[in-house]
């Protein structure tokens, strides 16, 4: 138990290390080639903080366990709204864009829903399926490219470096991350025969908030230097990334089983979104009662998962 254990942990390290190399190598190649940074923070950066989830819900799809690639998408995005939006709100009362709070979590609720729906009518996210998210993910690229053309944005300072060395860093990022998502997978499937637990709760548990330390990295941090459209636009993007993204690109290589248990775990991720809608609708602000309120909602969860 203790080795599955530390090589679950070591999977996680080089989950967030792979990521971090793809982002570093993908953004200098992008700058060699003039792409703009605005569509390369719009695009690369923001496709980072996904990494670990696609690569865990890949491998797991493709090596037989998409219970846990499932679990790992729904239960990252609830743990990003809920535990992580908390913690952050807790730190310091987030502000919410009037365009976060207007379109972007209306937004995350409708493809949460739609995602519910498609369970419960095929049991299966489809390669049908997958090609309606993999079209929205791209309409929402458009959206995040048309909002950033019409707003001021802080200059992101991206790394320059020679073509070998950028090379260096996707391979081995790639790398990290394939090996990782594996190790992931492997150590956990192991630990739910081990306390006989199933798949789907140890995707919606341990490897979901694995996969989420980047996230939780960002967030933590952005609260405390009180930089709220860092963490509020990180949460709801992350959480649309890896459904429209994630789900999308690993259903179109093969359906995905949505076992009929994940139905209650989707509904939670359409109530999430709804709420936080709700916190922020009157006056744009996650204040600390409402990073309380989503902490004890992330604690039900954990306990109904438990029970």
């Amino acid at each position: 138990m203790l080795l599955s254990l530390l090589f679950l942990i070591f999977g996680f390290g080089l989950l967030v290390i792979g990521g971090d190399l793809l982002v570093d190598g993908a953004t200098a190649l992008a700058k060699k080639f003039n792409i703009p940074e605005i569509v390369i923070g719009l695009t690369i950066v923001a496709c980072g903080t996904s990494a670990p989830e696609f690569a865990v819900s890949l491998s797991s799809v493709i090596t037989g366990h998409a219970d846990v690639g499932v679990g790992n998408i729904l239960g990252s995005n609830l743990a990003n709204i809920l535990l992580i939006g908390g913690v952050s709100a807790l730190i310091y009362s987030l502000r919410v864009k009037k365009n976060t709070v207007l379109y972007e979590i209306p937004f995350l609720g409708f493809i949460s829903l739609l995602v519910l729906f498609m369970g419960w009518r095929y049991g299966a996210i489809t390669q049908g399926c997958a090609w309606i998210l993999c079209c929205l993910f791209l309409l929402f690229l458009l959206y995040l490219f048309v909002v950033g053309k019409n707003n001021e944005f802080e200059k992101q300072e991206f790394k320059n470096m020679s073509i070998f060395k950028t090379i260096c860093f996707i391979l081995f990022g790639i790398a990290a991350l394939i090996f990782g998502a594996n190790l992931t997978i492997n150590s956990a499937t192991d630990l739910a025969r081990i306390f006989n637990v199933s798949e789907r709760i140890i995707g919606l548990t341990i490897i979901a908030f694995g996969t989420s330390l980047p996230e939780l990295v960002t967030c933590v941090t952005a609260a405390i230097k009180k930089r709220s459209d860092l963490v509020v636009g990180n949460i709801v993007g992350s959480n649309v990334f890896n459904i429209l993204f994630v789900l999308g690109l690993s259903g179109l290589i093969q359906p995905i089983p949505f076992e009929y248990n994940f139905l209650m775990d989707a509904a939670f991720g359409v109530i999430a979104a709804v709420i936080l809608w709700l916190f922020v609708f009157r006056d744009s602000i996650l204040g600390k009662g409402n990073g309380f309120s989503l902490l004890v909602l992330y604690g039900f969860y954990i306990a109904y998962l438990i029970k």
